[in-house]
């Protein structure tokens, strides 16, 4: 039977007003929820949250409490912040420090229990650490290297998973916390956003960020320590992973109980509302199947 127009008309019209009421309304949930609030605000004592406490140490500023709302109840987050501790370290870069390391720095930084800023110089006001590279893409392995070197040599002991990230990359740090929970420090694994190629394990993307554990990092640097991995391509995402995989560290598993991704290399508009063409390199690279959004549908990014 032939549907009228006029119905097909009304059927969509439904399905695009209720998802967008349903975005409408989840928007002013969340920001009533989650003001926005200036950098200041941040990292002083903001609209009723505890304000994060931090030490300097070298170029490291090391968080002595969880930050969270007065009035959550932050029990669990609280207990893994002190069970499962993670330095974070940040490639960011002389002349990204205020347009975005500093943003990092006040918001899901004060999460991590250690953070650090690595750049080709030393800048003690922000702080950040001088890796002595140069900047550009091709400088990424180099900076990766000697970022990790740096983490084992000054903060092995600080810490028990160390995360990489960009300055242009957001975690939720809480988040990670609990999927690191189901593991113990001592395992050589990381996690990260897998892709599939040029290894037989696959290796974790690095715009998505990634985690290693303290074992993976002590056998990362072994293996340059001893000459098993060297600098031989400027990828740098991908040259860690094939380091990683000489010396026996396992790609693991980042996805939730659903099978759900848990590290994103694009932005959230990206994964929630495009349409990747099947000729597009993403469709060859992940390691895991693709789940795409329906255009019928409302889709919620967690």
């Amino acid at each position: 039977m032939k549907v009228p127009s006029s119905r097909w008309a009304f059927l969509v019209g439904f399905l695009v007003g209720s998802c967008s009421m349903y975005f409408f309304l989840r928007q002013v949930w969340f920001e009533q929820s989650y003001p926005v609030l200036s950098e200041a605000q941040v990292t002083a004592t903001a609209a009723g949250e505890r304000p994060t406490s931090w030490r300097k140490e070298g170029a490291a500023l090391i968080n002595l409490l969880h930050p969270h709302h007065a009035d959550e109840d932050s029990q669990v987050a609280d207990m893994l912040f002190q069970r499962v501790r993670i330095l974070c370290w940040v490639m960011t870069g002389p002349y990204n420090l205020q347009s975005r390391a500093r943003h990092v720095r006040a918001t899901w930084g004060r999460h991590c229990n250690i953070v650090l800023f690595m750049s080709s110089v030393e800048d003690p006001s922000f702080p950040t650490v001088g890796l002595g590279t140069k900047e550009g893409r091709d400088q990424l392995f180099w900076k990766t290297i000697r970022a990790f070197h740096y983490v084992y040599e000054h903060h092995v002991n600080d810490a028990d998973w160390f995360l990489k990230a960009d300055d242009d990359t957001f975690v939720v740090v809480d988040n990670l916390r609990w999927l690191l929970s189901n593991h113990t420090p001592e395992e050589p694994i990381y996690f990260g956003k897998r892709f599939k190629p040029y290894t037989k394990q696959g290796y974790m993307s690095g715009g998505a960020g990634y985690v290693l554990s303290k074992e993976a990092l002590r056998r990362f640097v072994e293996g340059f320590r001893t000459k098993a991995c060297t600098h031989t391509t400027p990828v740098e995402d991908l040259a860690l992973g094939q380091c990683l995989e000489k010396m026996g560290v396992l790609a693991g598993d980042s996805r939730d109980t659903l099978h759900r991704e848990t590290f994103h290399p694009f932005v959230p508009e990206h994964h929630l509302t495009t349409k990747f063409s099947k000729s597009f390199w993403y469709w060859s690279y992940c390691f895991y199947p693709i789940v795409e959004a329906s255009p019928f549908l409302c889709y919620i990014w967690y």
